[in-house]
C-alpha cells in the first residue's frame, strides 16, 4: 500500500478521489493508513484460542483484541486495544480488533463518556496483555523444558536467545489457553512502549470508509418491520387518544398502538431521562411506508399534570419535580433573572468576601447566559429489537449499556440471561447515546408485535424529543481596591433544570475572599450530559470574566492567569481545590510559547485566550481571528493541553481538531428556541450547524509531555473554545460577548 503523510490539517481530513468506473469516492484521510485490508481472509471462528476475555490468537498468528467500550469517533477501538497489544508483545500489524458486545462480567467495564475510558482501561487492559503474555511465555517454556525467565516476548513471537529458537503465538496459543490464568503479573515500564505512544491509524478505518455495515440503520434481519413513534407536540403535553383508522388502510401498515414507555412507579437510574411517556407506535414494512402512515394519524393532546418521579442515581434517592405549563425560551430567561436576584445556595465561602466588597473601590459585575442546546448527532437514533419468549436481543448504540441493563429488565419484564446486546458503532452522541429510552421503546414494540423491528427516529424526532443541554445564567463579580488589585470573587449562577457552576476550580483556592452560589429551576424539558457537561458553560462565562477582569486592571490575559495561579499553588485557598496548579500552569506557558503570545511579530492578530481544566485534563487555546467584508474569519486555534500520557497521539490530535471545532461552532452559533413548550427549529435547514467554511483554517495541537496516567480528552479540550471565541471577537470588534450563540442572528 502506498504510504501516505501522517501530518494532515483539517483541509486534508476530507479527500476526493475518482473512482475507475466513474464517479467519486469521498475518503477520510486518517484511517488511510490502516491495515485491516490484509487481515481479511481471517480463520474462520472455530479456530480462535481465546487466551482472556480481551485476547484470541490464530494458529496462523494473528491476534484478535476486542475493544470492551462502544465506539462512537473517540477512535476506542483503536487506542483500548494498543493497550492490551503494547504488553502482549502482539505484533501490530497482525492485531486485528472487534467491537465487543455487551457483556460486563467478561469486560467488567463498559463505558465511553466522561471522558475516562483511557484512565480506567489504563491498568485492567494493559494487565489483560501482560498476562496473556505471560500465559504464552510459559507455554514455550513447558514445551522447550526450559525456565520462563530465560524467555522474551516480540512482535509475536517467543525468543529463547540462549538456544536461538523462536515460536510464534499462533503456535502456543492452543496451550497457553489451557493453563490456569496468572496473577500478579509486572507490566512494562512506560519507557519501553513500542505501540502505545506512538502514532497509530485507525484500526477499523477501512470498515468505514469501504462502507461496511456498522451501525444500527444499516442492520438487517429477515422478517424484521420499521417502527416510528409519535410523541407529543410540546412539552408539558401528553397523549389524550387518537385515531388510527386511515393509518392502518395506507400500504404495508402492520399496527399503529399506544404504549408506555416506563412503568407507573418505576424509580428512575441517573440515565433513565426520556421526555415522554406515552408514545404511539406506527408499524410496518418499510421506511417508506411508516412515514407516510405516520402522517394519518389523528392525534389529540392535552396538557399534562405536575408530577412527582423518584430518582436513585449515584446511591442516593431523590425527588424530582416535573412542572405543567407551555415554556418558551422568553419567559425562562426572565425566571432566570428573577432567581439570580434571591438568595442562593452558598457552595462555598472563603474569608469574607462581603466586606471585601464593601470595601472594594471599584466591582466588577458581568452576566452571562446560555440557552438549550441539541446533540444533533451525525446518525439520528435507531435501534433493532427482536424480542421472545426465550430472549430479548437489541442492536442499540449506546454509550453506557450497564446502566440501561435495570431499566430494559424492569419496564420490559425480562430475566437478566434472556438480556443480549449488540454494541454498535454510533454515528456520533457525545452525551446524547448516553440515554438508552429509545431501547425500552424498540422492545416495547417488538413485544407487542411479536416480530423482529427497528426503530427509526428522523432528525425531527430526535430534535423534538429532548435530552438538551441545559439553558444557563451565571454573574460573576470582583472586587478591586484602591491599588488596582482584585481582592474577592463573587460567581453566582444556575440553570434550567441544572446549574454549572464548579465551585472548587480556579479561581477558587486564588482569592482569600471568595464565595459560590447556586440555584437551578425545574423544567418539563429533558436534559442530559452534554460534552463536558457545566463546564462548557462554566468555561465559557469564567474565562471571559478573567480576561475582562485582567483587561479592566491592565494585566495580560495569560500573565494574569499564571500569577493566581502560581499564587493558589504557593498559598493556597481552602483545602477543596479541585485542579493541580502546576499542569495548569503548564498548558498556559505551553500555549503561550506555541502560539507566540506578545510577540511583536503577532501584534497585529486578533487574539483571545482561556483554558480549563475539567475530567481531569488541563487545556489552553489561543484563537486568532479577523473580520473580513463582515464576516467572521477564524484564522487559526492554538491548543495546548495536558492529558497525562498521550496513548495514540494520531487519535489524541483528531480528537482535540473535532472538540475545537464542535465548540467555536457552538459558540456562534448553537441555540434552541422554544415557544409554548416547542422547540422552534426542529432540523438542520433552520437549527445552524458549523460549515466547513466557517471552520478555523489551522488547528495547532500539543500535548504537554507527561508521565502521568492517562485522563480525559473527548471533553476538556471544548470548554474553553467558547471564551477565547468570546475573547477574540472582543479584540477584533471591541465589544465583549455575554450571551451564547455569539452569533444569534447569523442564517
Amino acid at each position: 500500500m502506498k504510504k501516505t503523510n501522517s501530518n494532515y490539517n483539517r483541509r486534508d481530513f476530507l479527500k476526493i478521489s475518482s473512482l475507475a468506473g466513474g464517479g467519486i469516492l469521498l475518503s477520510i484521510s486518517w484511517m488511510a493508513q490502516a491495515k485491516a485490508e490484509a487481515l481479511t481472509s481471517a480463520p474462520i471462528q472455530e479456530m480462535w484460542q481465546e487466551l482472556n476475555g480481551f485476547i484470541q490468537i490464530t494458529p496462523d498468528n494473528i491476534v484478535k483484541i476486542f475493544s470492551p467500550n462502544p465506539e462512537f469517533g473517540t477512535n476506542v477501538l483503536t487506542s483500548l486495544p494498543m493497550l492490551v497489544a503494547e504488553e502482549l508483545e502482539a505484533d501490530w500489524e497482525k492485531v486485528v480488533v472487534e467491537q465487543g458486545n455487551y457483556d460486563t462480567p467478561r469486560f467488567v467495564r463498559q463505558f465511553t463518556g466522561g471522558s475516562n475510558a483511557m484512565a480506567a482501561a489504563w491498568i485492567p487492559l494493559r494487565t489483560a496483555g501482560a498476562t496473556a503474555r505471560l500465559m504464552l511465555l510459559q507455554a514455550a517454556a513447558n514445551s522447550w523444558n526450559v525456565p520462563v525467565s530465560e524467555l522474551r516476548a516480540e512482535k509475536g513471537f517467543v525468543y529463547h536467545d540462549i538456544s536461538q529458537r523462536k515460536v510464534s503465538f499462533g503456535s502456543l496459543a492452543t496451550a497457553a489457553s489451557k493453563l490456569p490464568v496468572l496473577s500478579d503479573v509486572k507490566l512494562k515500564d512506560p519507557s519501553t512502549f513500542q505501540i502505545v505512544g506512538n502514532p497509530q491509524k485507525n484500526k477499523v478505518g477501512k470498515d468505514l470508509i469501504s462502507g461496511k455495515p456498522l451501525f444500527t440503520l444499516d442492520y438487517e434481519q429477515k422478517g424484521m418491520l420499521i417502527a416510528m413513534v409519535i410523541h407529543p407536540p410540546a412539552f408539558g403535553m401528553q397523549l389524550k387518544s387518537f385515531d388510527s383508522k386511515e393509518a392502518l388502510k395506507m400500504p404495508g401498515i402492520k399496527e399503529v398502538f399506544a404504549f408506555d414507555v416506563y412503568k407507573e412507579g418505576y424509580e428512575r437510574g441517573g440515565f433513565d431521562t426520556r421526555a415522554f411517556n406515552r408514545l404511539i407506535a406506527v408499524v410496518g414494512k418499510t421506511t417508506w411506508d411508516v412515514l407516510n402512515a405516520r402522517k394519518k394519524v389523528v392525534a389529540q393532546w392535552e396538557l399534562s399534570p405536575t408530577k412527582t418521579e423518584t430518582v436513585v442515581a449515584w446511591g442516593r434517592k431523590s425527588e424530582e419535580t416535573i412542572p405543567a405549563g407551555l415554556e418558551s425560551t422568553e419567559q425562562h430567561l426572565k425566571t432566570m433573572h428573577e432567581m439570580q436576584a434571591k438568595a442562593a445556595k452558598v457552595l462555598r465561602k472563603d474569608g469574607n468576601p462581603e466586606q471585601a466588597f464593601a470595601n472594594a473601590k471599584k466591582v466588577l459585575e458581568r452576566t452571562y447566559t446560555a440557552p438549550f442546546l441539541a446533540h444533533n448527532p451525525m446518525e439520528p437514533i435507531s435501534c433493532f429489537a427482536h424480542i421472545t419468549d426465550e430472549k430479548a436481543f437489541f442492536v442499540a448504540p449506546i454509550q453506557i449499556p450497564d446502566m440501561m441493563k435495570q431499566n430494559i429488565l424492569s419496564n420490559l419484564d425480562l430475566k437478566e440471561n434472556q438480556l443480549e446486546i449488540q454494541l454498535a458503532r454510533m454515528g456520533g452522541g457525545f452525551g446524547r447515546r448516553a440515554y438508552g429510552h429509545y431501547i425500552v421503546e424498540a422492545g416495547h414494540i417488538s413485544k407487542h408485535v411479536k416480530a423482529p423491528i427497528k426503530l427509526i427516529y428522523t432528525r425531527e424526532d430526535d430534535m423534538t424529543n429532548g435530552v438538551y443541554r441545559p439553558s444557563y445564567l451565571i454573574t460573576y463579580r470582583a472586587a478591586i481596591d484602591e491599588n488596582n488589585q482584585v481582592t474577592a470573587i463573587h460567581v453566582k449562577g444556575g440553570g434550567i433544570p441544572e446549574g454549572a457552576i464548579h465551585e472548587n476550580r480556579f479561581p477558587a483556592g486564588a482569592f482569600e475572599n471568595y464565595l459560590a452560589e447556586g440555584w437551578q429551576i425545574p423544567s418539563n424539558i429533558t436534559i442530559g450530559a452534554f460534552r463536558a457537561p457545566g463546564s462548557n458553560f462554566n468555561a465559557s462565562a469564567e474565562q471571559s470574566f478573567l480576561d475582562e477582569l485582567a483587561h479592566t486592571i491592565g494585566k495580560d490575559p495569560i500573565d494574569f492567569r499564571i500569577d493566581l495561579l502560581k499564587k493558589a499553588k504557593a498559598n493556597p485557598v481552602g483545602n477543596r481545590n479541585e485542579y493541580n496548579a502546576d499542569r495548569y500552569i503548564g498548558v498556559l506557558e505551553l500555549v503561550k510559547q506555541k502560539a507566540g503570545w506578545g510577540k511583536p511579530e503577532h501584534a497585529h492578530k486578533k487574539r483571545g485566550v482561556a483554558a480549563y481544566f475539567c475530567h481531569n485534563s488541563y487545556a489552553a487555546q489561543v484563537v486568532d481571528l479577523r473580520m473580513e467584508k463582515g464576516e467572521l474569519v477564524i484564522d487559526q486555534v492554538t491548543s495546548a493541553l495536558d492529558c497525562g500520557y498521550v496513548v495514540n497521539p494520531e487519535g489524541a490530535k483528531n480528537m482535540a481538531e473535532g472538540a475545537v471545532v464542535d465548540g467555536v461552532g457552538n459558540a456562534l452559533f448553537g441555540g434552541l428556541v422554544f415557544e409554548k413548550g416547542k422547540p422552534t427549529t426542529v432540523n438542520l435547514d433552520t437549527y445552524k450547524i458549523i460549515r466547513q467554511v466557517e471552520a478555523p483554517k489551522k488547528i495547532d495541537v500539543h500535548f504537554v509531555k507527561s508521565d502521568e496516567k492517562p485522563t480525559g480528552l473527548g471533553e476538556p479540550p471544548f470548554p474553553p473554545v467558547f471564551a477565547a471565541v468570546a475573547n477574540a471577537l472582543f479584540q477584533a470588534t471591541g465589544k465583549r460577548f455575554y450571551d451564547q450563540p455569539y452569533l444569534r442572528n447569523k442564517s
